[in-house]
């Protein structure tokens, strides 16, 4: 195709819906892309959107152009994001996930790591969604559970994350500490509302405990803490967290089977450039001093 920026345009329409929706992601006036949507039409001959009062759907011949406009957008984004991470210095953007949990281990790292290096721009994303290296959204993600097992990925062992059972004081109070799972019966739960979660911590609850004692879940683990700061139940907490929050009782010590592990992963285009080796040779000391 000889007009990229048709071809784009017509991508966007198609997958967004909406002449202003695409507007808005190109940066351009809904005038333009009504223009390009019209001339990549005239130019093979067939139409690719059937135009109605809530946008624009796309044809069968509009599908076949997404498939391969959006294939084509993936590779020019690895491309670049490859292109950008071959710079011999620890400058430019630098670009880390994990999930939000993590921060607080995490970022004072990462704070100490940009220190060294002014020349850089160090990019945080947190969330639950898993950001993808081999589209280039992210240079190392510090990733939990089982090893990940992406193509083409680079996944070394970082840490391992040890939890105990822990309630609050005000729920201990009212309800006394079980002296083991013999005694669980009567007392109440924070867990996951994931019920396939891999984390092991959670798998040995979903074991021990029946499922309507897990009268509280949440779908993040920040939000699993703060119910048991609350006094919702006994659950889990990283011993990290626990010391440093006043107010916590013990109910079970760390087992070494609740220890979950974290991985640093990488893409294999980019594993060997200066700034994510640098990264990874500070993260892996910075964690020798860790207690988690």
């Amino acid at each position: 195709m000889e007009n990229w920026d048709e071809v784009r345009t017509a991508f966007q329409v198609a997958r967004i819906g909406t002449v202003s929706g695409a507007a808005e992601v190109l940066g351009v006036h809904h005038a333009t892309v009504i223009r390009h949507v019209d001339a990549i039409e005239a130019r093979l001959g067939v139409k690719l959107f059937q135009r109605h009062a809530r946008g624009y759907t796309p044809t069968e011949a509009g599908r076949d152009l997404l498939r391969v406009a959006q294939t084509t957008e993936e590779q020019f984004a690895q491309l670049l994001a490859r292109l950008k991470g071959r710079g011999g210095g620890v400058t430019g953007e630098l670009v880390v996930t994990s999930l939000a949990a993590l921060a607080p281990l995490l970022v004072p790292a990462l704070a100490a790591f940009q220190r060294r290096h002014e020349g850089l721009i160090l990019r945080y994303l947190t969330g639950d969604r898993l950001f993808r290296l081999e589209y280039g959204e992210a240079h190392v993600a510090i990733r939990a559970g089982a090893a990940p097992e992406q193509p083409d990925n680079v996944v070394q062992p970082f840490v391992k994350m040890r939890s105990g059972l822990y309630a609050s004081a005000g729920y201990v109070a009212e309800r006394g500490v079980p002296a083991g799972p013999e005694e669980f019966a009567g007392h109440r739960f924070v867990g996951s509302d994931d019920p396939l979660s891999r984390a092991p911590q959670l798998r040995w609850l979903t074991a021990h405990v029946p499922p309507e004692a897990i009268t509280f879940r949440c779908s993040a683990g920040h939000a699993m803490e703060e119910a048991v700061l609350a006094g919702a139940g006994i659950g889990f907490l990283s011993e990290r967290t626990a010391r440093d929050r006043d107010g916590l009782v013990q109910v079970m010590a760390p087992q070494p089977d609740w220890a979950a592990p974290l991985w640093l992963v990488t893409h294999v285009d980019l594993h060997r450039t200066a700034k994510v080796q640098a990264l990874l040779g500070f993260l892996k000391a910075e964690a020798a001093g860790w207690e988690v």
